[in-house]
């Protein structure tokens, strides 16, 4: 790009430069497909690492010029709804600022599933007036040799 640059006896700015090389290495139609896919980006089912990735990628395609603001409402707004909801409340208008909050909440909000599906799994039993009473554990009879029967409780020993 330099000997290409050279020839124009003109100095070597960086829009020049940049504008050179989109026009030999990026074609228009390429630059505007990746326009487009920034502007219909959403997060979807990435990770919100994986959607800011891929934001930064594309957003260098953008031909209009954005403040890091308007960077932010459209990471924002291509949030999955559930994320959406909770950063929007927070008014971040720093870009980085936004994507570690966003990261933060979204491994807060897996650890809240987790936590909910584990306790699936461990809930409690239901008796049959379906209150919530935990039953105790398995109670067998044990023989004694005066012939009259004992109850012992699982998991006590020496008694």
């Amino acid at each position: 790009m330099r000997a290409i640059l050279a020839d124009t006896h003109s100095p070597i700015t960086w829009e020049a430069f940049r504008s050179k090389f989109y026009e030999e290495y990026f074609p228009d139609n390429v630059r505007f497909v990746k326009e487009v896919e920034f502007l219909q980006l959403v997060q979807g089912g990435m990770s919100v690492s994986e959607y800011t990735n891929k934001f930064k990628h594309l957003v260098r395609f953008n031909t209009m010029a954005t403040s890091e603001e308007c960077q932010c409402r459209k990471f924002e707004n291509g949030l999955r709804s559930d994320l959406k909801v909770l950063i929007s409340s927070l008014c971040i208008r720093s870009f980085p600022a936004m994507v570690e909050r966003a990261k933060v909440l979204e491994k807060n909000m897996a650890e809240v599933e987790q936590h909910k599906n584990q306790q699936v799994g461990n809930g409690p039993i239901l008796s049959r007036n379906n209150s919530n009473v935990r039953r105790s554990p398995y109670v067998r009879p044990a023989q004694s040799h005066s012939g009259s029967q004992a109850v012992v409780a699982v998991g006590q020993s020496g008694q």
